[in-house]
């Protein structure tokens, strides 16, 4: 048995040590100190009698999820229940996790006698991994309120943070209905510039003398030709950079943490419109391959597989990028590449092997936008060192901005956006290139 006296008790008994050293010159105060002094020890023996003698207790169960949503808001909850004779007073303290760095964090309740409540609170991991949670500490106090009694329940336990997973029905959602910003555009067939085959025809002038079938046509009066449309089912990958680029943070995620859940999220769009998702993984050297497919599963495995990226942020060779995709993808693809260039001195020493890689497939580069930078510039100059400040920043900005215009001058297309708002550009972008009928 643990007894932990609380603040009230001693406020009242420093002032009673206060009093009995008045009392030493005034004897009337000396008498209502030692008065104070018993009643204050009656008190705190009655209180401990009703914490730890009394067939009363608080029982508590916690409700863990088996795995978070990386980035977003994860609820955590309790069964309360007080079996005291008495209205109760309750502070929860839970043994969160050592990568929220959460040090405050309690709530406090009042429990009627014979009363069970739930309460829930929400936790936001930034980073992917194992997340251990200890005990769940429940202290206790009377209407006296001098002493505290600790309850412990529970066990330790783990918890998986998986990439973010509680938005793809909102993403998918609004893709497939097309309401975001590309919605209402025309989509429109192209004649013998794929590979599925749709019907057999007569044939036209115009047509390609490439595509005419000849057994069609010895069976039948004329030429018959062979009528395409574009594919259907095109693989769509997404390659994810984890070198040093990707180490950034922006409120408390790394660029690296976004473009997992951007891929993830995109996969499953990609997947729910009758397309197959892929993934690549790099930096010094090609690390994860997971294959296009569109089968009912391949989520679950993009999740599993995304969820154990480890990278130490060694330099990435791009080199090395484009030999791998090479040997792995030989179909014609949509290989959304995240990366980041702080500089076009950075770009231009990879410029070579990401045209070598858009000649065979088509690349999206996706870059960031230093959302830090945008508040150095948009802030008032107030001193001298603010105005030199923003002049460098803007340097900044104009020079990632000037990269964009690189990659459109080379072919490569690039989407430039900022993190927060990585999910739904990237599956704008998507959309946008299939509405064209660009790959």
């Amino acid at each position: 048995m643990r007894i932990f006296p609380t603040y009230r008790f001693y406020v009242i008994i420093i002032t009673c040590a206060v009093l009995l050293f008045i009392g030493y010159y005034y004897d009337f105060v000396f008498s209502l100190a030692k008065g104070l002094t018993l009643s204050l020890l009656v008190l705190a023996l009655a209180d401990i009698i009703l914490l730890f003698f009394s067939n009363g207790r608080i029982v508590l169960e916690r409700f863990l999820p088996d795995r978070f949503s990386n980035a977003d808001e994860n609820e955590v909850s309790f069964s309360i229940l007080n079996n005291y004779g008495l209205e109760m007073d309750l502070t929860i303290l839970d043994e969160l996790p050592a990568q929220f760095q959460i040090r405050d964090s309690e709530i406090r309740l009042n429990l009627k006698s014979g009363k069970q409540t739930y309460v829930t609170y929400s936790l936001r991991p930034a980073q992917r991994g194992e997340y251990h949670f200890g005990k769940t500490n429940v202290l206790v106090n009377s209407p006296l309120k001098l002493i505290t009694r600790r309850f412990r329940f529970g066990v330790e336990h783990v918890v998986k943070v998986y990439p973010s997973f509680l938005n793809l029905e909102k993403y998918e959602l609004s893709a497939i209905s097309q309401s975001l910003k590309l919605s209402g555009q025309k989509r429109m067939k192209r004649i013998g510039q794929s590979t599925e085959f749709d019907h057999i025809k007569d044939y036209v002038i115009g047509d390609d003398p490439r595509h005419i079938n000849w057994k069609a046509s010895a069976r039948g009066r004329g030429l018959m030709v062979n009528h395409y449309v574009d594919e259907k089912s095109q693989p769509i990958y997404s390659v994810i950079d984890k070198g040093r680029p990707m180490r950034m943070p922006f409120e408390g995620m790394t660029l690296l943490d976004y473009s997992i859940n951007a891929s993830l999220v995109l996969s499953n769009v990609a997947i729910k419109r009758g397309d197959r998702a892929g993934l690549v993984t790099f930096q010094h050297k090609p690390e994860t391959f997971v294959s296009a497919q569109k089968r009912n599963l391949q989520i679950n495995y993009l999740l599993e597989t995304l969820y154990n990226q480890e990278t130490q942020f060694n330099e990435p060779d791009f080199a090395s990028l484009y030999w791998f995709l090479m040997q792995k993808i030989k179909q014609r693809s949509l290989l959304l590449l995240y990366t980041n260039f702080e500089s076009i001195y950075t770009l231009e020493r990879q410029l070579p092997y990401l045209k070598m890689i858009n000649r065979h497939h088509l690349l999206l580069l996706v870059f960031f936008r230093n959302t830090e930078l945008d508040k150095v510039i948009d802030a008032p100059s107030n001193t001298t060192i603010d105005i030199y400040n923003k002049s460098i920043a803007k340097q900044i900005a104009d020079e990632k901005a000037n990269i964009q215009k690189v990659l459109f001058q080379n072919g490569i297309i690039s989407l430039y956006t900022r993190p927060q708002n990585l999910n739904t550009d990237v599956i704008n972008k998507y959309i946008e290139i299939k509405t064209k009928r660009l790959l």
